[in-house]
């Protein structure tokens, strides 16, 4: 029986739930979800506005080593990408390369560090040359993940379908959805979440090294 669960969400401002106004965002609402349902959940939102993979990537094991001691189980949930599509001044901030041998990266050191990890893909916006973008780095993405041995799970062409999630989307600032688009995602996530954690009771594997 497991008795300490301490996972970090690390990512954007979808991560941070930015737009919500509960302050819940599709975080909160699964972290509710797992202590309602026993689960002895410590989450930590580790979610920055604008931050693309490869700037998650820089600073994940330093926020995310004090919160995942190695006398716990501990896991990092993962979701970015949607910042590195952004155009600024006529130039993608990010190519798809560049970002997904980021997360090659971010995978590698939670894998050296026995941390499990769930990757969540980048969700759509306001704009479809840019949701283009994003949909091609999730296929990236879970490449890679299918490569480590890692949990992923694109929410993009769902949530881009998605009527409640499109409406907020559009009704914000165009990339942001507020409480009923970031319930829509929460739904989404959990049944993987779910199994997920379930596989810290299992003894789950933290998943295999990807060759840089």
């Amino acid at each position: 029986m497991l008795d300490d669960v301490r996972v970090c969400f690390a990512g954007d401002s979808f991560v941070a739930g930015v737009g919500d106004p509960h302050a819940l965002g599709w975080v909160g609402r699964l972290t509710a979800t797992a202590i309602r349902a026993g689960v002895p959940l410590t989450a930590y939102n580790l979610g920055v506005r604008r931050e693309t993979t490869p700037m998650i990537a820089a600073r994940l094991i330093a926020e995310c080593g004090p919160r995942l001691p190695a006398d716990v189980a501990a896991g990092v949930v993962l979701s970015c990408g949607v910042n590195d599509g952004t155009r600024e001044d006529g130039t993608v901030r990010v190519a798809v390369p560049t970002a997904t041998a980021a997360m090659r990266e971010l995978l590698a050191a939670v894998h050296a560090r026995g941390w499990r990890a769930l990757v969540v893909g980048p969700p759509p916006v306001d704009d479809d040359a840019h949701n283009e973008r994003s949909a091609a780095l999730e296929q990236s993405f879970a490449t890679v993940c299918a490569a480590a041995g890692v949990s992923f799970l694109p929410v993009h062409h769902a949530l881009r379908s998605n009527e409640v999630w499109m409406r907020e989307v559009r009704a914000g600032d165009g990339a942001h959805p507020g409480a009923a688009g970031y319930a829509e995602l929460a739904a989404l996530v959990e049944p993987t979440w779910g199994a997920w954690l379930d596989g810290f009771a299992d003894g789950g594997a933290a998943g295999r090294h990807v060759p840089g």
